[in-house]
């Protein structure tokens, strides 16, 4: 009964832990204002669509079968794509808070108040913060040969906010 109690209160800490990561990511970007219109037109999920590729097992599978390579090789190229997405997932994040940051002082300064898409920020933060949460596990993971990493929901907040953040700028700054 005891160590039940043990297990469910370590249990409960590390939830807590974890929500208080994913809290923390969310509300304390380290995002860089001001951001310009240039930026803003060039901001587009597009630049992170390799990131639903990049670890795509076939290239892996397809390597495994040609001549020559042995598993270091093979464990050499899964480390290397490891590390270009984890940079992948870094700008993500920068784009993603920049966003944000910029979508909130446009909130701010906006004549009509807009509680729904408060609201709808503070959910997709919430969303992103876990997707990425989550992302970074999963990729741990994977560089160990287990499993793999979706991100396409990340991409689809990410997007979301960047579309918020076009139809919030006045019509002369629009992209």
């Amino acid at each position: 009964m005891v160590d039940a109690v043990v297990v469910a209160i370590l249990i409960s800490a590390g939830l807590l832990i974890a929500l208080g990561l994913v809290i923390r990511s969310v509300a304390f970007t380290n995002s860089t204002l001001p951001v310009t219109a240039e930026w803003i037109a060039n901001l587009s999920g597009e630049r992170y669509r390799p990131m639903l590729r990049l670890l795509d097992g076939s290239d892996l599978e397809f390597l495994r079968l040609q001549p020559g390579v042995d598993r270091q090789m093979a464990a050499k190229l899964r480390r290397e794509r490891c590390e270009v997405f984890q940079g992948y997932l870094q700008r993500l994040q920068a784009d993603f808070g920049r966003a944000t940051v910029a979508l909130k002082v446009l909130m701010v300064h906006s004549r009509e108040d807009r509680p729904d898409l408060a609201a709808a920020l503070f959910h997709q933060q919430l969303a992103f913060g876990c997707g990425m949460a989550s992302a970074r596990a999963r990729l741990l993971l994977y560089r160990w040969g287990i499993g793999s990493v979706d991100v396409s929901g990340l991409v689809h907040v990410f997007e979301a906010v960047r579309t918020e953040l076009c139809n919030a700028l006045p019509v002369g700054l629009a992209a």
